[in-house]
């Protein structure tokens, strides 16, 4: 049941530039800044992976409008 002759599964190429996670979200606003304030300002404990770029989200909407 392998799949013979097929190229997939080789991972990325040695010279890839790294994308941001304001790229990966689509976003304008800077994840890993708000990522990093929220993490020194001391909301919480520990800051979820997906928080900085819910609010990241949130606050490019409320700029557009």
């Amino acid at each position: 049941m392998s799949s013979t002759g097929t190229k997939g599964g080789r991972g990325k190429p040695k010279s890839s530039k790294s994308v941001s996670r304001s790229q990966k979200a689509g976003l304008q606003f800077p994840v890993g800044r708000i990522a990093r304030f929220l993490k020194a300002g001391k909301y919480a404990e520990r800051v979820g992976a997906g928080a900085p770029v819910y609010l990241s989200a949130v606050l490019e909407y409320l700029a557009a409008e």
